[in-house]
């Protein structure tokens, strides 16, 4: 009588992943980021982690990038009430928040120099969209959403940086940030009606195609 066979063993699962890497980081936040405390949440020692990540700022890089491409950017919706003023009025909402969950990565989407091709591929998609669903311009959109998503995100990582800083008294610390983000809110509709009458303006003005 034959024995049974043996059911096939499992392959040992990899230690280290890009997966794993990037959740650590971003389970410790940018700004906490250590080779030895990204390789200790990952149960291995520095010197293993350095073999699939170059340096410190190689590693804040690939946590960054992973960060930008899972932010939920709104889309505008077929059907959606409300036109171009509505949607980027969403938009630099979720910029601002994006912005406070994520402290420390300012500097990395910011610089275009720093953004990486998944990054730019990301923001191209996303104007794209944009242009095809409010009739824009490729250009156009692209103006229009860098010059809120810069602003947007400038002025909140300066906003919420300020608001970490002393007095630290929690209730002083939460108000002041309640008002500081509405100053922000009233300032990104400024800056979006603004250029919403420019874009308006340059459409007026542009030769008229053959």
């Amino acid at each position: 009588m034959k024995a049974p066979p043996q059911p096939a063993t499992r392959g040992r699962p990899r230690t280290i992943t890009r997966e794993r890497i990037v959740n650590a980081g971003i389970e410790m936040g940018l700004p906490s980021i250590t080779f030895v405390g990204v390789a200790a949440a990952l149960g291995v020692s520095h010197m293993a982690l350095y073999k699939h990540v170059a340096n410190l700022e190689a590693l804040k890089g690939m946590v960054a990038e992973e960060i930008f491409t899972r932010w939920q950017i709104p889309r505008a919706e077929a059907g959606q009430r409300g036109g171009l003023r509505e949607y980027m009025t969403v938009f630099a909402t979720s910029v601002r928040v994006f912005v406070k969950a994520h402290p420390g990565l300012t500097p990395y989407v910011i610089r275009r120099l720093a953004a990486t091709q998944p990054m730019l591929s990301k923001i191209d998609e996303h104007q794209s969209h944009i242009a095809q669903a409010y009739g824009l311009s490729k250009d156009h959109a692209r103006w229009l959403l860098a010059t809120v998503a810069f602003h947007g995100i400038a002025v909140a990582d300066t906003v919420y940086s300020v608001t970490g800083r002393e007095p630290l008294i929690e209730a002083d610390r939460a108000a002041e940030e309640t008002e500081m983000e509405a100053e922000l809110d009233q300032g990104m509709q400024a800056l979006i009606v603004g250029a919403l009458v420019m874009l308006e303006e340059q459409a007026q003005t542009a030769p008229a195609q053959p």
